[in-house]
């Protein structure tokens, strides 16, 4: 397979990941589905992939991509507030552009559900939206930094962090890589600006 994954900070944790030895090779992918689900990477490079989505027309473009290219990625629905695996059961786990489209007590859940799975001295990716988005502030506020925006057709939350609210959820994890991202790129014909928080962590050994 050739694909060129257009989630680019993957290949930064990949490159992680292949540091990591003695723990396995299972990797999951919270938020799995889409036309170009990078689990894909992941089984190209001899992980074991494992994939949980909320959406049943996500998780069905993951099946096709799947099917078109002769691999299984082993998505199935599911929730990341509530992993369906057992503790220190993931080598590494990682959600990209997903977590912050729920609120900030559910993101908070969710990382605790991340952190449950890992192996210890296993490693997560997580990013989350920055105050330096432009479509910070904007849309019906549900509550600090929480927005309800149009995407789409729908109207989801997307929820805004700080540095110092996403550094409190790796407290009890060791930082190995952060990244405070901002990015210009053209639009619909407009110039935008997009801000992340990246995390690669680790979980302590016992």
């Amino acid at each position: 397979m050739t694909t060129i994954f257009r989630q680019t900070q993957l290949y930064k944790f990949l490159n992680y990941c292949n540091t990591i030895e003695g723990i396995g090779k299972d990797v999951l992918d919270c938020g799995a589905g889409g036309n170009q689900p990078p689990l894909a990477l992941f089984a190209g490079c001899g992980y074991i992939p494992h994939g949980i989505e909320i959406s049943d027309y996500q998780i069905e473009r993951a099946k096709k991509f799947g099917k078109e290219n002769d691999i299984d990625l082993n998505i199935a629905k599911g929730d990341m507030r509530s992993l369906p695996f057992e503790d220190d059961s993931m080598s590494f786990v990682y959600s990209y552009n997903a977590i912050f489209h729920m609120t900030k007590a559910d993101i908070e859940k969710s990382v605790t559900e991340i952190k449950r799975v890992l192996k210890p001295g296993g490693l997560c990716f997580i990013n989350f939206l920055s105050h330096d988005n432009d479509e910070y502030g904007k849309g019906d506020k549900k509550g600090e930094g929480e927005f309800l925006q149009d995407e789409g057709d729908e109207k989801i939350i997307h929820s805004y962090h700080t540095e110092e609210e996403t550094d409190a959820l790796f407290s009890d994890m060791k930082i190995l890589f952060k990244e405070n991202r901002i990015l210009h790129r053209i639009f619909e014909g407009s110039i935008i600006k997009q801000g992340y928080i990246d995390y690669i962590a680790q979980k302590p050994e016992q």
